[in-house]
């Protein structure tokens, strides 16, 4: 009994160990407007996003300008190198925190997407639903400039590069054969999840396929999905 008692409070003792080390505390350093770093630890801030960097707003009517650098500053002059309080919620599928962080109290989506700096990520949550409507009724930030909405800027990203490759591809061979971070060899039929996304670099050794069986021969595996 003695024995499984103390089993039972090891195990406690490991799980809120676990808890406590996978929150995160300290100055912050601004990557953009929806991501940040705390002692070198890369952080996608809970359920909103922001223009990308590399972002332009404006078009017809209106002047086109460089909002994706605008909200990276704007976040930075209000927290960089502030203290920031971080709750993990859980890892995205680029490897970081996705954790809600907060800044003398305040809730740094909140403010960010309650300024007009950021936008409600309802995909992944609705907790700043209510702040965007009413930074959007305000006319604060980036509404009312022309922005497009990050995820639909991404996805235009994507669709382009997706039909650059395939101008590219050889008559017939479609099938990409990627070469992963980790060296693992993947390829990807037309109409998988990540197909438009995959890009093929001839100076990685990633290379076209015509059949599933010349991937396979040649070393390549399918993706799982």
């Amino acid at each position: 009994m003695l024995i499984n008692r103390f089993c039972i409070v090891l195990i406690a003792a490991l799980i809120l160990g676990h808890s406590a080390s996978a929150d995160l505390s300290g100055p912050v350093h601004v990557v953009d407007a929806d991501t940040i770093k705390v002692h070198g630890q890369s952080i996608r801030l809970h359920a909103i996003d922001a223009p990308e960097v590399k972002q332009h707003c404006g078009g017809p009517g209106q002047p086109v300008w460089a909002c994706g650098i605008w909200v990276k500053t704007r976040a930075q002059e209000l927290f960089e190198g502030q203290f920031a309080q971080c709750e993990a919620l859980e890892t995205d599928r680029y490897g970081r925190m996705v954790a809600r962080c907060l800044v003398n109290g305040q809730d740094m989506g909140q403010v960010l997407v309650s300024q007009g700096l950021a936008f409600a990520y309802r995909k992944y949550g609705w907790d700043y639903d209510l702040d965007e409507k009413g930074a959007a009724v305000s006319g604060r930030g980036l509404h009312g400039t022309g922005v497009v909405n990050p995820a639909e800027y991404r996805a235009q990203g994507r669709d382009a590069r997706a039909k650059w490759s395939l101008n590219n591809a050889p008559d017939g061979c479609v099938i990409k054969g990627n070469i992963s971070g980790s060296g693992e060899r993947i390829f990807h039929m037309p109409g998988q999840a990540w197909y438009n996304v995959t890009t093929i670099r001839a100076d990685k050794k990633e290379r076209w396929f015509c059949t599933a069986d010349q991937a396979r021969s040649a070393g390549w595996r399918p993706a799982k999905k």
